[in-house]
């Protein structure tokens, strides 16, 4: 059986982590390699404009990042719905 600190330390770590998936640290760095893979492989193609290009991948990532409360409420009800007995 866990210790009650155990417990604790764990739940720590959880929430560590929850709060690194939507840091803007977390985000702007996954941006930021985004924006230097992407001008890398233009440079490569000899694409016209590879700095300018980049932002394109490096916009939608930042736009796939954004929370869309009503989107993520319309979940969450399905989930709780589908997890209750007898629901269907």
């Amino acid at each position: 059986m866990q210790s009650i600190e155990e417990i604790l330390k764990r739940d720590s770590r959880v929430e560590l982590d929850k709060a690194w998936e939507v840091s803007f640290t977390r985000r702007a760095v996954i941006a930021f390699i985004t924006y230097l893979t992407a001008t890398s492989f233009l440079f490569l193609i000899d694409n016209n404009l590879p700095f300018i290009n980049s932002l394109i991948p490096t916009g939608g990532y930042l736009l796939s990042t954004l929370s869309l409360p009503f989107i993520k409420n319309w979940w969450l009800k399905r989930q709780v719905n589908q997890s209750l007995p007898g629901a269907e």
